[in-house]
């Protein structure tokens, strides 16, 4: 199996409304990233608007619904599908989440929480493994938000370098979710930070949340805020050759808006802009 090799750019999700800007000219991104699920379609106008901003820019698939954390194992169909979409994208690397998002074949388009003990190791692991054998390709995996904490022997950047270790699967570092999660919890995303492999993580995700009654809550839906900024500016010095990409689903602003945002992500990184397009 082939490893994913750095690469040094900074990205935006390709949403709906922002097709027009990308089909019509040069956006200065260096790769965009899609929903996989959005594109796992046989045929038809999403897969040949997929295929004229391919021949533009570099393009990253990052799924939602592949359910690594499963004790039922991974769906087969899901996972066919996936891969024709990949054999057709040819993409900068494939992602999801470390989570499990149903169960008895059902969906509940949720991100749900897996406890951080050896159990649930195993179950992960024997999924990736599984997963990067039908795909024919390492994987990245996402760290997710969380508003529920387990006992569990790990702390999640523990079982995040044990996933890694056992499988070759690679991170995407999202720097809003680790700075919710510690909100949310009470433990240090510094400590986080330090405890990831530096040659684990291959993308950051950045994004906006949102204050609840208690808690953080990532909604995706505001510009990053100042402390994840700060965040992001730690890791970037830890992890110093990576893509990074804003994330925005609701609320979601012109593309000057975002493109302003991610100005801020270069320029924090101290990386020159570098475009695509």
């Amino acid at each position: 199996m082939t490893t994913i090799q750095p690469f040094n750019g900074f990205g935006l999700g390709l949403r709906r409304d922002h097709y027009a800007d990308y089909m019509a000219g040069a956006v200065p991104v260096d790769f965009v990233e899609i929903i996989s699920e959005n594109f796992m379609v046989d045929g038809g106008r999403p897969l040949f608007t997929l295929d004229a901003i391919r021949e533009r820019y570099p393009v990253a698939m990052h799924g939602v619904s592949m359910s690594i954390g499963s004790t039922e194992g991974l769906d087969a169909e899901y996972l066919a599908r996936l891969k024709r979409l990949a054999d057709r994208v040819k993409p900068l690397w494939v992602s999801d989440h470390l989570c499990w998002t149903g169960v008895n074949g059902r969906n509940t388009h949720d991100l749900l929480p897996l406890p951080y003990t050896e159990e649930a190791l195993d179950v992960v692991c024997r999924n990736i493994l599984h997963a990067q054998d039908v795909l024919e390709r390492p994987l990245l995996f996402e760290n997710p938000s969380s508003y529920v904490a387990f006992d569990a022997g790990m702390t999640e950047w523990q079982f995040l370098d044990a996933m890694y270790e056992r499988t070759g699967c690679f991170l995407l570092l999202d720097v809003n979710n680790i700075y919710v999660s510690s909100v949310n919890h009470g433990f240090d995303p510094i400590a986080y930070l330090e405890g990831i492999p530096a040659a684990t993580v291959r993308q950051i995700h950045l994004a906006g949340h949102s204050e609840g009654q208690d808690i953080l809550i990532d909604t995706h839906d505001t510009p990053v805020c100042a402390d994840v900024w700060a965040l992001y500016q730690l890791a970037c010095a830890r992890f110093p050759s990576l893509a990074t990409m804003i994330e925005r689903d609701d609320a979601i602003p012109p593309i000057d808006v975002l493109l302003s945002e991610l100005d801020i992500a270069r320029r924090l990184s101290g990386h020159d802009a570098r475009y695509a397009a």
